[in-house]
Protein backbone atom coordinates (compact mmCIF):
# COMPACT_ATOMS: atom_id res chain seq x y z
CA UNK A 1 0.00 0.00 0.00
CA UNK A 2 1.19 3.45 -0.61
CA UNK A 3 1.43 5.69 2.55
CA UNK A 4 -0.41 9.21 2.24
CA UNK A 5 -2.76 8.30 -0.58
CA UNK A 6 -6.30 8.14 -0.10
CA UNK A 7 -7.40 4.14 -0.20
CA UNK A 8 -10.10 2.91 -1.88
CA UNK A 9 -13.41 2.47 0.29
CA UNK A 10 -17.63 3.51 0.44
CA UNK A 11 -17.84 6.80 -0.93
CA UNK A 12 -14.64 7.19 -2.87
CA UNK A 13 -14.08 7.76 -6.27
CA UNK A 14 -12.37 5.55 -8.01
CA UNK A 15 -10.75 5.20 -10.98
CA UNK A 16 -8.66 2.17 -12.61
CA UNK A 17 -8.26 0.25 -15.98
CA UNK A 18 -8.90 -3.60 -16.22
CA UNK A 19 -9.08 -6.55 -18.49
CA UNK A 20 -11.33 -9.48 -17.84
CA UNK A 21 -10.89 -12.26 -19.68
CA UNK A 22 -11.99 -15.93 -19.69
CA UNK A 23 -10.54 -19.33 -19.03
CA UNK A 24 -10.42 -19.95 -22.45
CA UNK A 25 -7.82 -16.47 -22.73
CA UNK A 26 -11.21 -14.69 -24.14
CA UNK A 27 -10.47 -11.13 -23.50
CA UNK A 28 -14.63 -10.36 -22.17
CA UNK A 29 -14.00 -6.55 -21.22
CA UNK A 30 -11.68 -4.32 -20.72
CA UNK A 31 -10.84 -0.55 -20.50
CA UNK A 32 -7.10 -0.57 -22.73
CA UNK A 33 -9.41 1.53 -25.09
CA UNK A 34 -8.53 4.68 -23.25
CA UNK A 35 -11.89 4.86 -21.23
CA UNK A 36 -10.86 3.75 -17.88
CA UNK A 37 -13.63 2.74 -15.38
CA UNK A 38 -15.08 5.19 -12.68
CA UNK A 39 -17.47 4.96 -9.91
CA UNK A 40 -18.54 5.46 -6.68
CA UNK A 41 -16.94 2.62 -3.94
CA UNK A 42 -19.70 1.29 -1.77
CA UNK A 43 -22.93 2.46 -4.03
CA UNK A 44 -23.54 -1.26 -5.60
CA UNK A 45 -22.24 -0.42 -8.58
CA UNK A 46 -19.96 -3.82 -9.35
CA UNK A 47 -19.59 -7.24 -8.33
CA UNK A 48 -19.88 -6.99 -4.54
CA UNK A 49 -16.80 -9.65 -4.44
CA UNK A 50 -14.72 -7.34 -7.39
CA UNK A 51 -15.38 -4.46 -4.97
CA UNK A 52 -14.63 -5.81 -1.87
CA UNK A 53 -11.24 -7.38 -3.40
CA UNK A 54 -10.66 -3.50 -4.04
CA UNK A 55 -10.72 -2.56 -0.77
CA UNK A 56 -7.73 -0.58 0.78
CA UNK A 57 -5.87 0.00 -2.87
CA UNK A 58 -4.31 3.00 -3.70
CA UNK A 59 -3.43 4.80 -7.06
CA UNK A 60 -0.80 3.10 -8.56
CA UNK A 61 -1.64 -0.50 -7.23
CA UNK A 62 -2.10 -3.32 -9.24
CA UNK A 63 -4.29 -6.34 -8.56
CA UNK A 64 -4.79 -9.49 -10.62
CA UNK A 65 -8.39 -11.17 -9.13
CA UNK A 66 -10.07 -14.67 -10.44
CA UNK A 67 -13.82 -14.88 -9.14
CA UNK A 68 -16.59 -17.95 -9.32
CA UNK A 69 -19.04 -18.07 -11.32
CA UNK A 70 -20.64 -17.70 -7.43
CA UNK A 71 -18.75 -14.38 -7.25
CA UNK A 72 -19.48 -13.01 -10.94
CA UNK A 73 -22.85 -13.24 -12.69
CA UNK A 74 -23.92 -16.80 -11.26
CA UNK A 75 -24.15 -20.06 -12.57
CA UNK A 76 -25.43 -20.55 -15.94
CA UNK A 77 -29.23 -21.53 -15.44
CA UNK A 78 -31.33 -23.62 -18.02
CA UNK A 79 -34.15 -22.86 -17.31
CA UNK A 80 -33.78 -19.04 -17.60
CA UNK A 81 -35.48 -18.68 -20.92
CA UNK A 82 -38.82 -17.58 -22.21
CA UNK A 83 -40.79 -17.66 -25.39
CA UNK A 84 -42.22 -14.73 -26.22
CA UNK A 85 -44.86 -13.64 -28.99
CA UNK A 86 -43.59 -11.24 -31.43
CA UNK A 87 -46.49 -9.36 -31.51
CA UNK A 88 -45.23 -8.08 -27.96
CA UNK A 89 -42.61 -6.10 -29.67
CA UNK A 90 -43.58 -3.08 -31.73
CA UNK A 91 -41.13 -3.06 -33.98
CA UNK A 92 -38.94 -6.09 -35.27
CA UNK A 93 -35.97 -3.69 -36.03
CA UNK A 94 -33.45 -4.36 -33.70
CA UNK A 95 -34.48 -8.25 -32.44
CA UNK A 96 -31.13 -9.25 -33.19
CA UNK A 97 -29.72 -12.60 -30.78
CA UNK A 98 -27.53 -11.02 -28.38
CA UNK A 99 -29.59 -8.09 -28.07
CA UNK A 100 -30.45 -6.87 -24.53
CA UNK A 101 -33.47 -5.86 -23.49
CA UNK A 102 -35.78 -4.81 -20.81
CA UNK A 103 -38.11 -6.64 -19.57
CA UNK A 104 -41.30 -5.88 -16.82
CA UNK A 105 -42.97 -8.09 -14.98
CA UNK A 106 -46.42 -8.16 -14.04
CA UNK A 107 -45.17 -6.51 -10.75
CA UNK A 108 -43.56 -3.64 -12.38
CA UNK A 109 -39.82 -4.98 -11.83
CA UNK A 110 -37.23 -4.66 -14.59
CA UNK A 111 -35.28 -7.47 -15.72
CA UNK A 112 -32.65 -7.56 -18.29
CA UNK A 113 -32.71 -10.40 -20.62
CA UNK A 114 -30.75 -11.24 -24.29
CA UNK A 115 -31.84 -11.96 -27.15
CA UNK A 116 -31.51 -15.60 -27.95
CA UNK A 117 -33.37 -16.71 -31.04
CA UNK A 118 -35.95 -15.38 -33.24
CA UNK A 119 -38.29 -17.19 -35.26
CA UNK A 120 -41.47 -15.77 -37.69
CA UNK A 121 -43.70 -16.01 -34.50
CA UNK A 122 -41.89 -16.17 -31.85
CA UNK A 123 -38.62 -14.57 -29.81
CA UNK A 124 -36.70 -16.39 -26.76
CA UNK A 125 -35.39 -14.52 -23.77
CA UNK A 126 -32.47 -15.83 -22.11
CA UNK A 127 -32.75 -14.18 -18.48
CA UNK A 128 -28.81 -15.57 -17.96
CA UNK A 129 -25.83 -12.84 -18.25
CA UNK A 130 -23.87 -13.74 -20.98
CA UNK A 131 -20.92 -13.95 -18.57
CA UNK A 132 -22.88 -16.53 -16.15
CA UNK A 133 -21.39 -20.19 -14.96
CA UNK A 134 -18.11 -18.19 -16.39
CA UNK A 135 -15.06 -17.78 -13.99
CA UNK A 136 -13.75 -14.25 -14.28
CA UNK A 137 -10.34 -12.98 -14.57
CA UNK A 138 -9.53 -9.50 -13.55
CA UNK A 139 -6.32 -7.57 -14.01
CA UNK A 140 -6.61 -4.46 -12.27
CA UNK A 141 -4.54 -1.22 -12.02
CA UNK A 142 -6.17 1.63 -9.92
CA UNK A 143 -5.26 5.28 -11.42
CA UNK A 144 -7.00 7.60 -8.90
CA UNK A 145 -9.05 7.76 -5.71
CA UNK A 146 -10.45 10.43 -4.25
CA UNK A 147 -13.21 11.70 -1.86
CA UNK A 148 -16.75 11.82 -3.82
CA UNK A 149 -18.10 14.85 -3.94
CA UNK A 150 -21.03 16.33 -1.98
CA UNK A 151 -23.79 15.70 -5.24
CA UNK A 152 -22.10 12.51 -6.60
CA UNK A 153 -23.34 11.08 -2.52
CA UNK A 154 -26.59 12.23 -3.21
CA UNK A 155 -26.27 10.76 -6.53
CA UNK A 156 -25.09 7.68 -5.62
CA UNK A 157 -23.34 7.51 -8.38
CA UNK A 158 -19.64 9.18 -9.64
CA UNK A 159 -19.05 12.26 -12.44
CA UNK A 160 -17.15 12.75 -14.88
CA UNK A 161 -14.27 15.46 -14.33
CA UNK A 162 -16.10 18.55 -16.35
CA UNK A 163 -19.94 17.00 -17.32
CA UNK A 164 -22.76 15.34 -15.70
CA UNK A 165 -23.94 12.48 -16.97
CA UNK A 166 -26.57 10.21 -16.08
Amino acid sequence: MNEGKPAIRANMVVTLDYTLTLDNGEVADSTQDGRPLRFLAGSGELLPAFEEALLGLTAGDKLNLTLSPEDGYGEYDEEAFEEVDIENFPSREGLEPGTAIEVHDADGETYVAYISEVHDDTVILDYNHPLAGETLHFQVTVLEVRPATAEELEHGHSHDGDGHAH
